[in-house]
């Protein structure tokens, strides 16, 4: 049971955790920071938070567990926030969809605190934002994955795994660079895909015909587009080598796709169509299949 748990970001992720958390009973007060007075009044209208705070310090009084939920950009300047008032009775994690930067941050931000720092990621979403895209049933059956460090204090670990389950979500752990590289291939470089070929089609003349006759497999890939671009430019930022090594490949495997296409090489296109297919098939028709996405 968490006491006096703070959100610090009370929109989708953070105000979803804490409906999730007073569903099941597992949270006594939920009080929410942000410096927009529309969200602080619309968390506390749908019964999101129980108290709203615009200042950092009194937002910290007497919590036991802190989460950050505000966007990658915003990550290492809110760990020096809260820095001051940290205290060793607190845990603090974050949902935050790149690790590296965050550990590095939390490190220089908590200074002795650090080992009461779990870093975190939800694996769930969708492509709205703010308190009302808020719902209780968000994180059930999806991942969260932790990235402890050697220097997590193993209660503080389990805080954080306990708190997570409670809100329906599948817990995990991986190392830190591990997951930033998982991530850029599952999620990170699908996203950046997306964005580019809406933005590249909207430049287009014929944009409303080219859209008005995609079929569904487009408009399934193409969802992802309607996500937060702000979030998403700050986790390209974050997660840079990963998802850099990443897009070198994939550039790489375009121009040979590109060059089969030129010399009509149907051999080269079977073959990659075909060990896609059966990577997909085999790997994704799995009935205990967890759903990973982000949006």
């Amino acid at each position: 049971m968490i006491n006096r748990l703070l959100l610090i970001g009370i929109g989708l992720i953070g105000g979803s955790l804490s409906l999730a958390l007073k569903q099941a009973g597992k949270v006594n007060e939920v009080v929410g920071f942000s410096r927009q007075a529309e969200t602080r009044q619309q968390a506390l209208a749908l019964g999101i938070i129980d108290k709203a705070v615009d200042n950092i310090a009194e937002a910290m009084q007497d919590v036991d567990m802190v989460v950050l939920a505000v966007p990658m950009g915003a990550m290492a300047d809110t760990l020096m926030a809260i820095g001051p008032y940290v205290t060793a009775d607190m845990v603090i994690t974050d949902a935050g969809s790149a690790k590296g930067q965050v550990v590095a941050a939390a490190k220089l931000a908590l200074g002795e605190h650090f080992k009461h720092f779990v870093p975190g990621h939800p694996i769930a979403g969708t492509e709205k934002s703010g308190p009302r895209a808020a719902f209780a049933s968000l994180y059930q059956d999806h991942r969260v994955v932790l990235t402890p460090t050697e220097q997590t204090d193993r209660k503080a670990l389990e805080q954080v795994h306990n708190m997570w389950t409670a809100a329906g979500a599948i817990v995990s752990t991986m190392d830190v660079m591990h997951h930033d590289r998982l991530l850029a291939a599952t999620s990170h470089l699908p996203h950046i895909l997306a964005f580019n070929l809406v933005a590249m089609l909207a430049q287009d003349d014929d944009v409303d015909e080219v859209l008005r006759y995609a079929a569904g497999g487009f408009k399934d890939f193409s969802r992802i587009a309607s996500s937060n671009p702000v979030m998403w430019r700050d986790i390209c930022l974050s997660n840079r080598d990963a998802i850099l090594d990443l897009l070198t490949q994939y550039q790489q495997q375009m121009n040979l796709l590109q060059q089969a296409i030129q010399q009509q090489d149907g051999d080269h296109l079977m073959a990659v169509f075909e060990r896609a297919k059966q990577a997909r098939d085999s790997r994704f028709n799995d009935p205990s299949l967890i759903d990973n996405s982000e949006v």
